[in-house]
């Protein structure tokens, strides 16, 4: 390893510490000629999938364009950043399981809301409304009266006034029938 201080070409290990989640190695080393101290990170370099995107092109699977969309889609949500960053993790290793050489890019897209569907349902249908194209209220309105029915009863919240407002006015009727 090269000193990014002098340039010197033989650096040496003074420590080494895996991170909490096994997946890198953070190294402190020092330099033999001017003494100076740095840090390295040793990451397992694999090769990942092409992606094949919906005009047919194919790019290299890129972690950081999945990051960004991970944060557009929870953009002034509270979802803890371990949280996120285990998504993200989540969505490489389907990625990586896939054993696919090419990737379709909808394919990924299909990772990513499963996985926002998990830590933020307001998230998910962000997510949702641009990758699949909704062109209504409609659209949404059905996305989230499938997202509704997904949940058990216990944490199911109503996401759209009107949903809310039909359910109360059911109950009533009920009371009602049985007085």
């Amino acid at each position: 390893m090269h000193c990014p201080f002098c340039q010197h070409n033989d650096t040496r290990v003074i420590d080494s510490r895996v991170s909490e989640d096994g997946a890198t190695i953070r190294r402190r080393r020092e330099c033999e000629a001017c003494g100076e101290r740095f840090s390295t990170l040793e990451t397992v370099e694999l090769k990942l999938p092409s992606i094949i995107k919906s005009d047919g092109r194919r790019e290299q699977f890129d972690a950081k364009k999945l990051r960004q969309g991970f944060d557009r889609a929870l953009q002034k949500r509270a979802v803890p950043e371990e949280q996120v960053e285990a998504a993200v993790r989540a969505v490489v290793h389907a990625v990586r399981m896939s054993g696919e050489r090419e990737l379709a890019s909808r394919r990924i897209g299909e990772f990513v809301m499963d996985e926002l569907r998990k830590l933020d349902h307001v998230a998910y249908v962000r997510f949702a409304s641009v990758y699949r194209s909704f062109q209504d209220v409609a659209d949404f309105r059905e996305e989230i009266e499938k997202l509704e029915r997904g949940l058990p009863s216990s944490e199911q919240l109503p996401l759209l006034e009107a949903a809310a407002l039909a359910s109360g006015q059911a109950r009533a009727g009920e009371r009602a029938k049985k007085r």
